[in-house]
């Protein structure tokens, strides 16, 4: 279905029963779609799951301008989209860029915040805290920076480097051929120029706030992007409990890959704080 929220509208799709209700989030390059097998899993379970496409991914809405784009905008849209469907309480869960807003979400607000889980990506000061490994990990977000540029990259030669950049997506060819629509590559970038500037990765440092526990982290040991110490530290940034799940042999894309695993661990903490 399309919410109309105030700056934009929102591909969701809303299942299951009159259950605690839980708010499922994607990354880059994602849409909804990636968590197509946890959804049946948490609905046989009794739980209420809501998918958005985040702006700017999916058939939601791409605002023009990349500040449109910024983390605090989307976890806004996060909150209006649970105000529109009339949701008080809510269990957080984000992978990759999707865990950044549901972060941004329980740090605005914590009082609705039934727990929160974060898949794949820790607290921004975990990330800085990783050292020079996460930073060579993390090079493509300095090739994003550059509008136009990385767009042209990436899609040369039938977008040849982004599929080697997706290699290990399990949907990379859909993803591929999705963001290869006009103006599709672009908005997805954005997120991490409006949201990621060089500044916020090589400044200096500075206070960042706190999460809401109960968190669990989980991270899948073939994850090319990020190293486990940018998820195992993210506990001294928690306020609160905080459970640590590690996934043995599977890639980035944990919740597709390794679905078995990834829901039971999820069921688990889910059940323990509803």
């Amino acid at each position: 279905m399309r919410v109309e929220l105030a700056e934009v509208a929102l591909e969701v799709e809303d299942s299951g029963g009159p259950g605690p209700a839980v708010l499922l989030v994607h990354g880059f390059p994602d849409t909804r779609a990636c968590w197509r097998r946890q959804v049946p899993a948490l609905n046989a379970a009794g739980y209420r799951t809501i998918t958005p496409d985040l702006r700017g991914f999916g058939g939601s809405d791409r605002p023009a301008r990349t500040s449109a784009y910024a983390p605090r905008r989307s976890a806004a849209d996060m909150v209006e989209l649970l105000d529109r469907l009339g949701v008080d309480r809510v269990h957080l869960v984000g992978h990759d860029w999707g865990s950044g807003v549901v972060q941004g979400v329980a740090m605005a607000v914590p009082d609705r915040v039934a727990s929160l889980s974060l898949l794949s990506v820790g607290h921004r000061g975990a990330l800085g805290d990783g050292g020079w490994e996460q930073r060579s990990r993390s090079w493509y977000m300095l090739l994003f920076q550059y509008e136009g540029i990385a767009e042209e990259w990436l899609l040369r030669d039938g977008a040849a480097h982004l599929r080697e950049f997706l290699a290990e997506h399990p949907d990379a060819g859909e993803a591929v051929e999705r963001l290869a629509e006009p103006g599709a590559l672009t908005a997805a970038l954005a997120v991490y120029r409006a949201g990621l500037p060089p500044k916020a990765l090589f400044g200096p440092d500075v206070p960042l706030p706190s999460l809401p526990g109960p968190v669990l982290g989980m991270w899948s040991t073939g994850d090319r992007f990020l190293t486990e110490e940018a998820m195992t530290g993210t506990e001294k940034y928690v306020d609160g409990s905080w459970r640590y799940e590690r996934v043995e042999g599977a890639g980035h894309w944990l919740q597709l890959e390794a679905p078995e695993r990834v829901n039971a661990a999820l069921l688990a903490f889910l059940a323990e704080h509803s």
